[in-house]
């Protein structure tokens, strides 16, 4: 009886021990470069995505995604622009010192067939230009491929390379749902709300 409640209690206590590892290792954050963010605005910088192509006026994600933290973000999105496009007209972002900046590029580059090699490092040089300026950046991520993501691991191990904040990418359930998308490539209102709502915890969290 007595070995029993010896083992009992060893049980209990290495679960507690399990529990407790657990909780550390589920909650730790990453390591995020420049945060806490510095003063400054929010800017949201991409292509199509960000622009709002398919949406209605005020229904793009940049604009719900504003409405939901209460602040303005300055949308710097141009339709079509590629990983390489996007770096040329970075200095315009890094003109305004910005404190966060949400940044969805790599749709364009998969669909011109361009090396995946060359689109994250494009991408790499972008964060990491942001980030000496002082911004956090949240790179959000796209899918490489209608049916297969061919860019999901590439988009974690840029993350963890340069420390940025990650939201994975921002358009899956999408695709496929004529209730979501206004034409094969972008989503309508609906879809757009979606992506919204998918940012907005990282976002907050950044914010906080």
């Amino acid at each position: 009886m007595e070995h029993n409640k010896k083992l009992i209690w060893w049980l209990f206590a290495i679960g507690v021990l399990c529990a407790v590892a657990f909780f550390f290792w589920s909650t730790r954050l990453p390591t995020i470069v420049n945060y806490p963010p510095r003063e400054g605005g929010i800017i949201a910088f991409g292509d199509s995505l960000v622009r709002g192509e398919g949406a209605s006026t005020g229904h793009d994600f940049v604009s719900v995604l504003s409405g939901m933290i209460g602040e303005p973000i300055e949308n710097f999105g141009v339709s079509g622009d590629t990983t390489a496009m996007g770096l040329a007209r970075l200095d315009t972002v890094i003109a305004t010192h910005p404190r966060i900046v949400l940044l969805l590029l790599g749709g364009n580059d998969y669909l011109r067939q361009i090396p995946g090699e060359q689109t994250f490092q494009n991408l790499e040089t972008i964060i990491t230009r942001l980030q000496s300026d002082g911004a956090v950046v949240v790179l959000l991520g796209v899918r490489g491929g209608l049916v297969v993501d061919h860019f999901d691991e590439d988009f974690v191990a840029l993350a963890e390379r340069t420390g940025a904040a990650y939201v994975p990418d921002v358009l899956d359930g999408l695709f496929g749902d004529a209730s979501l998308m206004s034409d094969s490539i972008h989503p309508n209102d609906a879809g757009y709300r979606l992506i919204a709502e998918k940012i907005f915890p990282v976002l907050i969290t950044v914010l906080r």
